[in-house]
């Protein structure tokens, strides 16, 4: 596979011309008469037109044919997609996933859209207000079709096989122990080279941010120049056969045909784009006296809310890093949160829970559901000798943390045969300390 070039820098002004075509960007203006080389010119919003400068979000695509140019579009059936938060009754339970299977291509061929099967969420794509958590398995490359989401950005953490995503701005090669963002509207294929699984965070209504660093200052966490955004790629290439254009809508798929490939993009600029990050670059802060920053301290990237402070979603990591803090009980506390955390394993053994949290499957702690260490790791936790050590080392895991009551689908609960039944077995050898005489 030949090496993909990058540009870099979070939300950046960029412009990027497919080197074949020198000068297809126009100069000095958006809309010409004519476009250079007979293209088309077409905006991609973002968000409003009259957003705040800092938010204001739009890309000028330069191509060969319009998206117009398709046919009318007709349902498509959504499989394990789904925004219905009602299918079965509330479950307020600690609930833990064992890796979700992948199908062999021999006995059931799978695409990234395909292969979506929603695990949990809340909130309604029509109102613009919500999140969905959805797994991906695949075997098989998307071939002569695309997705668009209508309803909202894909927040996308490959976890077992690398996906190569060809946009309308250009390719990405995404691994494991890195993401990408795919921001509402942007077409994308996906190809895939063998058994493929991951974790998609889905949030309506909102992009993506860096979150605000406060104390910390001008550096850390992950920092802007890290994320990195393809540079223009085009192809002009008809498909007599018909070219399945699908659009994710108001939590429904439709379809449409066309004759060309939608990523006949020859130049473009904006800030409205899509983009990688690798985690190994994410700057480490942690406490080195005692006791424990809270996890807010790995946010990696928010989707506000409209209340300051609070988000509809953000995407934690837990990486490798060095553990010092004196007189303290290092691996995580024992918490309920009114917030929902989901959590998921690209790779290693999580520090709280060796056995059972295995990479592949997910974990879900509900609001104000009681959830912490394991009755192993608090016995070896309370007992070691602290001295400087690295914690998570060869691990990667992550949290998709809400604001928002998040439901479980049916799928989640049942279809997917992956719900581990014993969760709740890791707490019970947990015995009283308690000692009124030992102070």
């Amino acid at each position: 596979m030949t090496s993909l070039k990058y540009m870099s820098g979070f939300g950046n002004e960029h412009a990027s011309e497919d080197p074949r075509y020198p000068g297809a960007l126009p100069e000095g203006q958006n809309n010409p008469q004519v476009c250079p080389y007979g293209l088309y010119a077409e905006q991609l919003s973002g968000s409003a037109f009259t957003c705040p400068r800092a938010t204001n979000r739009r890309s000028w695509l330069y191509r060969i044919l319009p998206s117009v140019c398709h046919k009318p579009f007709q349902p498509l059936q959504e499989g394990h997609l789904t925004h219905n938060w009602d299918e079965v009754e509330p479950d307020p339970n600690q609930l833990r996933w064992k890796p979700f299977e992948i199908p062999k291509a021999s006995q059931n061929k799978l695409d990234f859209v395909s292969g979506l099967h929603t695990l949990c969420g809340a909130g309604e794509p029509r109102g613009r207000n919500g999140i969905a958590i959805h797994i991906f398995v695949c075997n098989t490359s998307m071939l002569d079709r695309c997705l668009y989401n209508s309803d909202g950005d894909f927040l996308i953490v490959p976890q077992q096989g690398k996906l190569l995503i060809t946009t309308e701005f250009g390719k990405m090669l995404v691994e494991p122990n890195e993401i990408c963002v795919i921001q509402q509207g942007m077409r994308f294929s996906v190809e895939v080279f063998g058994e493929t699984r991951g974790y998609i965070l889905e949030v309506y209504g909102a992009h993506f941010e860096l979150p605000d660093l406060g104390p910390i200052g001008a550096n850390g966490l992950a920092n802007p120049r890290d994320f990195l955004v393809p540079v223009a790629w085009y192809e002009d290439r008809k498909i007599p056969r018909g070219y399945t254009v699908i659009s994710k809508y108001q939590g429904k798929l439709f379809t449409a045909q066309q004759d060309f490939s939608p990523f006949n993009v020859v130049a473009w600029h904006g800030n409205y784009t899509p983009y990688k990050y690798h985690l190994e670059n994410f700057m480490v802060i942690n406490s080195v006296a005692f006791d424990h920053a809270d996890p807010s301290i790995f946010t990696v990237l928010t989707a506000k809310s409209t209340r300051p402070g609070v988000a509809i979603a953000d995407f934690v990591i837990f990486p490798p890093r060095w553990g010092v803090a004196n007189n303290t009980f290092r691996p995580p506390y024992y918490h309920r949160n009114c917030m929902s955390e989901f959590m998921g394993l690209i790779k290693g053994h999580y520090e709280a829970k060796e056995e059972g949290f295995q990479p592949g499957g997910a974990s879900l702690h509900s609001m104000m559901t009681p959830h912490g260490p394991d009755a192993d790791c608090f016995e070896k936790a309370s007992k070691a000798k602290l001295e400087p050590e690295r914690v998570a080392e060869g691990t990667m895991a992550f949290m998709f943390e809400s604001s928002l009551s998040m439901a479980v689908t049916e799928w989640g609960l049942k279809t997917s045969n992956c719900l581990d039944k014993n969760y709740y077995k890791c707490w019970e050898p947990l015995k009283s300390h308690f000692n009124p005489n030992c102070k």
